[in-house]
C-alpha cells in the first residue's frame, strides 16, 4: 500500500516537538521523501529549529540551496547567527539582503542585525545600522528602537541611548524595560531608579522583569526603604511571589545587612532555581557568613543541580576576602576541576580576592593562564596592583589593554586611583579626556574619582571646580572633597563644606568625620576638632574607631597640648592601638618632649616592634634634644635587628615622563646639570639667610659633612631637575614618600622666593604650597 505524502503541517508539528539534532536530521529526511525541501514554511522552521540547537552550520547550508528565500527566512537566520554568536557572519547576510536581493529590509531584519552588531568590540557597525533603519524610516518602530538602545548600552553609550529613547514616540513595557537595565549595567543606579519611577508615573504596565531589574540598582546603592517600596508595589499588584522579584528582593536584603529577611524571603520561593540559589549564596557570603553559603552551595550540589559561573562568583568572598584565602584556594581547584575556571567572570572573581589579600603573584599569574581576558579581567588585575600600591604596573597594564577595549567607569576609577596614588596628573589629565569623549561624566563613580585624583596631584582648585559642576554627588563624592582640602591644609574650607553635606541631606559617615578631624589637625584648629568629635559621638550616634581617637590626639598634639593628648589616651574607653601612640610621639618629635616620646615610644615597640618608622622618629628627637647617645642606641637597635627604614624618594613628572630621584643620586642622565644647579641654588639661598637644619642628622659627622648630606636629600633633586627642564614661571609639582624633613621644607621655601616659582610639595602628609619663601601649612606640618 502506497502511503499518501504528509502535509506541511504535520512536518512544522514534529519539527516544534523536536528538542534534538538526531531528531530534526531525521525529520529533514521525511521532509525531503515528501517533497517539501523548498516550501518556505517548512524550510523556515527547520532553520529556526536548527539555530535553536546551536546547529547553526546546518542551518547556514540549509538557507544556500533555497533558491528564493523571502524576507521572514533572511530574518530567521540573521537572528540564528546573532543567537549563536556569529555577529560577522549576520553582517554579511544583512549586507546581502541589502545588495544581492530585491527584498527590503523591515523592522524585525533591523532588530536582529543590531542585536547581532553588539558581539562586535565596538559600536561602528550598530551605528551603521541604526543610521540606516532610520533612511529606511523603521527607526521609530519598538521593536528597532528597544535594540538600538540596548546596543549603545553595550557599549556604554549612555548618552546615545537616553537620546534615542527620549526620542520614541511610542513606548512599551519592553523598552522602558530595556532603559533601566541598560542605565543599571552602566552602574548609572540613581537614573535607573529614575526612570522606574517615570515609568510607574506615566502609568506604562510594569512586570515582574521590570521590578527585578531595578532591584539590582536599588541593591548596589543599600536604598534599603526604596527597596522596601518597590516591595509594596509588588505586593499590591500581585507580584511579589514572582520567582525573579522574590530572588531580586534576596539580593536587595543581603547587600543592605539584612541576611534573615533575606532567607525569609529565599524560604517563600516555592522550587528555587539556580539562579534564586545563587542569589542566596551570593547574599551569604556578602555578609561573611562564609559557613551557611559553602553549607548552600553543598545542598544545590548534592541536589543534582548543575552549577554555573554565577553560583561560583556568589561563593568567592570578594567582598570580605580576609581570612579566607584558603577557601579561594578551594574553590580555584573546584573550578580547575569542574572546568568552570575558564569562565572569565570566575577567574576575575579569584584574580580580585587574590589581589585583596595582597597575593597579586598568584592575582597575575591566573590572569595570564586566562585564555579570554574580558574587559573586567583587565579591571580586576588593574585594580589588584593600584591597591596594592603598584601603580606604575597598574598604569602600565591599562595601555595595555587600549590596545584591545575601550575602558568602561570600573576601569577609569581604577586608572585615576593609581594616577591619585602616583601623582600622575599628565595621565589623569589624559584619563579626564578621555572621559569626555566616552561621555562618562555623568557616572557618579566617574566624577568622584576624578575629583580625588586632582585633589590628590595638587589641583585642589580644579577638584573644587569639577565638585562644583556635579549635578549629583553622593556621600563619596563628597569625602573626596573635604579629605583633598584636609590634605591641602584648608581646615576651614573642609569644614564649611561639611556643613553644606549635612544641609544638603547626605548623612555622613565614618570616612567623613575622620576627613574633616584630619583637616582640623593639619590646620591647627583645636576646638573646631573637638566639637567635630563630640558631634559625631552625641549627635550623631557613631562609636569613634582607632583612626578617629588618632586623629584627636595628633589634634591635641600638633597644637603642643600633649598632656591634654595623653589625658585623651588615658580617658579612652578602648585600648590604644598603634596609629593613636604614633600621632603622640609625631607629636613629641614637633614639640621635642622627650619625656613623653619615651613612653610613647615604649608602646610602640610593644604593639608594632617592626615598624622601622617609630626608631627614626624617636631618635631624631633624642638628635633634637642634643642627646646623642641616646640617639646612636636607638639607632643600634635597628641595626641589631636588621629593621629595613624605608628609603626616601622623589617623584617629578615632566611632560607625561615620571623621573624619580633618590639622596645623592646620580643616575640621571642629566645628573651633571642638576648638580650644578643645586649648587647655584645653595649660593643665592646662603646669599639670603638660609642655613642648613642639621640636627637631625647623624651626629657623629662633622658639620660640614651634615650639611652636604642634607643638601643632596630627592626632593632638592627633584626640584633642581624641575627648574632646569620647565619653563621659568612654570609651576613645579613633586612627590615625596616620606614626610619631608625640616631642611628640605626651609630650603623649599627659599627657592620658592629665588627663583619667583610656585612649588608644590605632596608628602606622606599633606600637601605643602610654596610661594614667595611661604607654605601654605605656615610651617605646622
Amino acid at each position: 500500500m502506497i502511503q499518501s505524502p504528509r502535509s506541511r503541517n504535520f512536518f512544522l508539528s514534529l519539527l516544534n516537538s523536536a528538542s534534538s539534532l538526531s531528531q530534526l536530521t531525521r525529520t529533514h529526511a521525511q521532509i525531503i521523501l515528501n517533497g517539501l525541501q523548498n516550501d518556505l514554511a517548512t524550510v523556515t522552521k527547520l532553520i529556526h529549529k536548527l539555530s535553536d540547537l546551536k546547529a547553526i552550520r546546518h542551518a547556514r547550508a540549509l538557507f544556500l540551496s533555497i533558491p528564493n528565500p523571502d524576507l521572514f527566512l533572511f530574518n530567521v537566520l540573521i537572528r540564528g547567527f546573532s543567537n549563536n554568536d556569529y555577529p560577522l557572519s549576520s553582517m554579511s547576510l544583512y549586507a546581502h539582503l541589502r545588495k544581492k536581493t530585491l527584498l527590503l529590509p523591515d523592522n524585525f531584519t533591523y532588530a536582529f542585525a543590531i542585536s547581532a552588531a553588539s558581539g562586535f568590540k565596538d559600536e561602528r557597525y550598530g551605528v551603521l545600522l541604526h543610521a540606516h533603519s532610520v533612511v529606511d524610516g523603521l527607526a521609530s518602530s519598538l521593536f528597532v528602537g528597544s535594540a538600538v538602545v540596548d546596543l549603545y548600552f553595550k557599549f556604554s553609550k549612555v548618552e546615545s541611548a537616553q537620546k534615542v529613547f527620549d526620542g520614541m514616540l511610542e513606548r512599551d513595557t519592553v523598552l522602558w524595560n530595556t532603559m533601566i537595565s541598560g542605565l543599571m549595567r552602566n552602574c548609572c543606579y540613581v537614573d535607573s531608579i529614575r526612570t522606574f519611577v517615570d515609568m510607574v508615573t506615566c502609568a506604562m504596565r510594569f512586570d515582574s522583569i521590570t521590578l527585578a531589574t531595578v532591584l539590582p540598582a536599588v541593591s548596589e546603592l543599600w536604598e534599603l526603604q526604596v527597596g522596601m517600596g518597590i516591595q509594596c508595589l509588588a505586593l499590591k499588584v500581585g507580584l511579589h511571589s514572582d520567582g525573579f522579584v522574590l530572588t531580586g528582593l534576596v539580593s536587595l536584603y543581603s547587600k543592605c545587612g539584612e541576611i534573615d529577611t533575606a532567607r525569609l524571603l529565599f524560604r517563600q520561593i516555592g522550587r528555587p532555581d539556580l539562579i534564586g540559589y545563587n542569589a542566596m549564596i551570593a547574599g551569604y557570603t556578602s555578609n561573611d557568613d562564609v559557613e551557611s553559603s559553602v553549607g548552600l552551595f553543598k545542598e544545590l550540589l548534592s541536589s543534582g543541580e548543575r552549577v554555573n559561573s554565577s553560583t561560583i562568583v556568589g561563593l568567592i568572598p570578594v567582598s570580605s576576602p580576609f581570612g579566607h584565602l584558603q577557601l579561594a584556594s578551594s574553590i580555584q581547584s573546584f573550578c580547575l576541576k569542574s572546568g568552570i575556571l575558564s569562565n572569565s567572570s570566575v577567574s576575575t572573581a579569584i584574580t580580585t580576592v587574590y589581589s585583596r589579600l595582597n597575593e597579586i603573584e598568584s592575582a597575575r599569574q591566573l590572569f595570564n593562564e586566562s585564555p579570554e581576558k574580558s574587559l573586567p579581567a583587565w579591571n580586576s588585575i588593574i585594580s589588584g596592583y593600584t591597591q596594592n600600591g603598584l601603580t606604575e604596573i597598574a598604569i602600565s597594564l591599562f595601555r595595555e589593554m587600549m590596545s584591545e577595549f575601550t575602558p568602561n567607569p570600573v576601569t577609569i576609577t581604577s586608572v585615576l586611583s593609581a594616577c591619585a596614588q602616583l601623582g600622575a596628573i599628565s595621565l589623569g589629565k589624559w584619563v579626564h579626556g578621555l572621559i569626555k569623549s566616552e561621555n562618562l561624566e555623568s557616572n557618579i563613580f566617574v566624577s568622584t574619582a576624578l575629583v580625588d585624583m586632582y585633589a590628590k596631584c595638587g589641583s585642589i582648585v580644579k577638584a573644587r571646580e569639577l565638585f562644583d559642576s556635579l549635578t549629583a554627588k553622593n556621600v563619596v563624592t563628597w569625602n573626596a572633597m573635604i579629605s583633598g582640602y584636609g590634605l591641602h591644609g584648608h581646615g576651614h574650607d573642609a569644614l564649611k563644606l561639611f556643613t553644606e553635606m549635612s544641609h544638603s541631606g547626605v548623612p555622613p559617615t565614618g570616612v567623613t568625620f575622620l576627613s574633616v578631624l584630619y583637616a582640623c589637625s593639619h590646620s591647627g584648629m583645636v576646638r573646631e576638632g573637638d566639637e567635630i568629635f563630640q558631634s559625631m559621638v552625641n549627635d550623631y550616634g557613631f562609636e569613634p574607631l582607632s583612626e578617629h581617637y588618632a586623629c584627636m590626639v595628633d589634634i591635641l598634639g600638633r597644637a603642643g597640648q600633649l598632656e591634654k593628648a595623653l589625658e585623651f589616651i588615658r580617658k579612652m574607653p578602648v585600648q590604644p592601638g598603634p596609629a593613636i601612640w604614633g600621632a603622640l610621639l609625631g607629636a613629641c618629635m614637633i614639640h621635642k618632649d622627650t619625656n613623653l616620646a619615651r613612653l610613647a615610644s615604649e608602646r610602640l615597640f610593644e604593639l608594632d616592634p617592626e615598624n622601622t618608622g617609630y626608631y627614626v622618629l624617636l631618635s631624631n628627637i633624642y638628635s633634637a634634644d642634643r642627646n646623642f647617645p641616646k640617639a646612636a642606641s636607638v639607632r643600634e637597635v635597628v641595626k641589631n635587628r636588621k629593621l629595613g627604614k624605608t628609603p626616601g624618594c622623589t617623584l617629578i613628572e615632566i611632560g607625561e615622563t615620571p623621573h624619580v630621584f633618590t639622596s645623592g643620586d646620580r643616575c640621571h642622565p642629566q645628573a651633571t646639570a642638576i648638580y650644578a644647579m643645586l649648587e647655584k641654588l645653595t649660593g643665592k639661598m646662603r646669599e639670603a639667610g638660609f642655613q642648613t637644619e642639621t640636627v637631625n642628622a647623624l651626629h657623629d659627622v662633622e658639620e660640614e659633612e651634615k650639611e652636604l648630606m642634607m643638601k643632596v636629600h630627592s626632593e632638592k633633586l627633584a626640584i633642581a631637575f624641575g627648574l632646569i627642564a620647565t619653563e621659568p614661571g612654570t609651576e613645579i609639582r613633586i612627590i615625596k614618600n616620606l614626610r619631608v624633613c625640616l631642611d628640605c621644607h626651609n630650603a623649599t621655601k627659599f627657592i620658592s622666593k629665588i627663583t619667583e616659582r610656585v612649588i608644590v610639595v605632596r608628602d606622606a602628609n599633606r600637601f605643602h604650597h610654596f610661594k614667595d619663601g611661604l607654605c601654605s601649612c605656615g610651617d605646622y606640618w
